[in-house]
């Protein structure tokens, strides 16, 4: 098998894969529907979707912690059945609304927050079940090859839901089917992760409950400056980077004026270049630190570019390179923290690294929002590129000066943790 795709000879992370693609397009199918639903409801509103869009990702913010121990503490296949069903629930829900035609802009606001308690619990849990399936030696291909299957989901989904909400006449109603597919599409998780073979998974000793334990996650990585260089980029990307459901939405309506398809096309731009990111990271061996920092320098200062494009088509042709920076970042902290991470410890660092990574979605998507409305939508883009920037500037200042974290001949790649430290 091509190195590209070597974790796929593993039969457990080739039925995970499998499902994968199948409810990762149905997430980018809502995501546009969900969008274009708020469009609809009030009227264009840019701090309408940076509110909707924080509500979403604020129980990450608020649950990290205790869904990283929870994912330490259970068995990660049984929890990510249990978590796949919360997420379903408000998708569902939240698309009949929208069929039947009393959808409102509230409904939206509770079912986006209760759907997010889902995929905080779901967040850790799902990234460290990978090195469980693989094991170390293949984790860095097995992340770039879940950011590849992800992003070949966001090409299909976006563009497929543009087309079912166009052809069902653009309105608020149209977008509840798709919304209702993607609540289905949780049930493909739960069938593949039922028809693993549990004998062939590297299960670690689950962590006893005991006292100060979310303490203890958290002492571990203020101990290490290398977690926190990795940790305080995804910060800042994440915060003022990160935010394309909203930016790209603002753009195509406020800036550009186009509709739903336009808007579902340039998702499906942008998830070319993350899938070539995604396919680059895959055929890597371990990640370097320099690899994290230059990417995010590299993705803010294209994200600036962006947001100056004249017409359309010249940001659409910015998002395939927005697409293929953001993901090297992703890939390599993500590999670069589970790869340094003890296996006692795997579930609560991961559980802030989503925290961190989703959760600072809450506090940067309002304030993006507000930029669009009192600056106009193009600076949704200049300023969140020119945050990722300074951000990972600082960052590497004051985490990188004293351990030589960037510099090639000195730990510039993570060390492979055993043991826990507590």
């Amino acid at each position: 098998m091509s190195p590209t795709f070597r974790a796929l000879s593993n039969p457990n992370y080739r039925l995970y894969a499998a499902g994968g693609v199948v409810s990762n397009t149905g997430t980018w199918m809502q995501r546009v529907a969900q969008d274009w639903l708020v469009l609809q409801l009030t009227g264009n509103n840019g701090a309408a979707l940076g509110i909707t869009t924080g509500l979403q990702f604020l129980p990450m913010l608020l649950l990290s912690p205790y869904a990283g121990l929870i994912a330490d503490r259970f068995p990660k296949r049984r929890l990510l059945q249990v978590t796949q069903l919360m997420m379903a629930g408000p998708a569902l829900l939240l698309g009949l609304l929208a069929v039947t035609g009393v959808a409102q802009t509230w409904h939206v606001y509770v079912l986006a927050f209760v759907f997010g308690i889902g995929t905080a619990f779901d967040a850790p849990a799902r990234q460290s079940f990978v090195s469980e399936m693989v094991g170390p030696e293949d984790l860095t291909n097995a992340v770039g090859l879940n950011s590849a299957s992800f992003n070949a989901a966001r090409i299909v989904g976006p563009a497929l839901a543009g087309f079912l909400i166009a052809a069902g006449g653009g309105g608020a109603q149209a977008t509840g089917w798709v919304i209702i597919a993607n609540a289905f599409s949780y049930g493909a998780v739960i069938f593949v992760l039922q028809r693993m073979r549990t004998a062939d998974l590297d299960t670690p000793e689950l962590v006893a409950r005991g006292p100060g334990m979310i303490r203890d996650g958290l002492r571990y990585v203020r101990s290490r400056p290398d977690l926190m260089l990795v940790l305080a980029i995804v910060f800042f990307a994440g915060t003022f980077g990160l935010n394309f459901q909203m930016t790209s939405a603002l753009m195509a309506t406020d800036v550009f004026g186009k509709g739903a398809s336009e808007y579902g096309l340039l998702g499906t731009t942008m998830a070319v270049g993350s899938l070539s990111g995604a396919l680059l990271a895959a055929r890597r061996g371990r990640p370097r630190y320099r690899l994290v920092v230059l990417a995010a320098l590299a993705f803010g200062t294209f994200e600036v570019l962006a947001g100056l494009a004249p017409t359309y088509l010249t940001f659409m042709l910015w998002t395939p390179v927005l697409g293929l920076t953001a993901l090297t970042m992703i890939t390599a902290a993500n590999a670069t923290v589970q790869l340094g991470t003890s296996p006692a410890m795997r579930g609560r660092v991961m559980a802030l690294y989503m925290m961190i990574f989703m959760g600072g979605t809450p506090v940067g998507a309002p304030i993006i929002g507000w930029i669009g409305e009192s600056f106009g939508a193009r600076w949704t883009l200049i300023g969140g590129g020119l945050g990722t920037v300074l951000g990972t500037l600082l960052a590497a200042a004051v985490f990188s000066r004293t351990q030589g974290l960037l510099d090639p001949e000195v730990n510039d790649r993570p060390r492979l943790a055993r043991t826990a430290s507590r």
